[in-house]
């Protein structure tokens, strides 16, 4: 996690029950994609798997907000970067860019991680060894230029 470059997932393919009647992924699975890329991420920051089976700590999605620039179809192998943009002891702001294999960017995602202790629930500090980890994602992120796309908000732009 030291040189500063976005984390970049795997190739994930697109799925044919994700299709729908134009022909093209349906919405829904962008959320499914970013998810599943995301998760390689947070394995990174020490969010695995076993993190849930021996702390009984875990991580929610308080807000996704998604950009939807350019189709995928059925068959088509995408990956995400993740950039860790901010956070706090309790929270973190991250933002991902999906990318067709051939190079085209998909769509991005923006989203608000909270850490939850399972017992409560409720939104809990992480532990030491997991925020130094955070911490270093941050401070290799934040040598990166700001993505196009973070912050945007949703409305029809009107003149005048």
């Amino acid at each position: 996690m030291s040189d500063a470059a976005p984390f970049l997932s795997s190739y994930h393919a697109v799925e044919e029950g994700w299709i729908d009647f134009n022909g093209h992924m349906n919405m829904g699975y962008y959320t499914v994609l970013f998810d599943r890329c995301a998760d390689e991420a947070f394995a990174e920051m020490g969010f695995g798997p076993d993190y849930v089976a021996t702390r009984n700590l875990t991580t929610f999605s308080a807000e996704f907000h998604i950009r939807y620039l350019r189709e995928v179809k059925l068959g088509d192998r995408v990956r995400s970067t993740f950039y860790l943009l901010d956070h706090d002891e309790k929270r973190f702001h991250s933002f991902q860019e999906l990318y067709h294999e051939d190079g085209w960017l998909a769509a991005t995602g923006e989203g608000l991680t909270l850490h939850v202790d399972l017992g409560g629930p409720r939104v809990t500090p992480m532990p030491e060894d997991v925020r130094s980890r955070v911490e270093a994602m941050a401070q290799a992120h934040a040598a990166l230029p700001r993505p196009d796309g973070v912050g945007r908000k949703i409305g029809i732009r009107r003149k005048g």
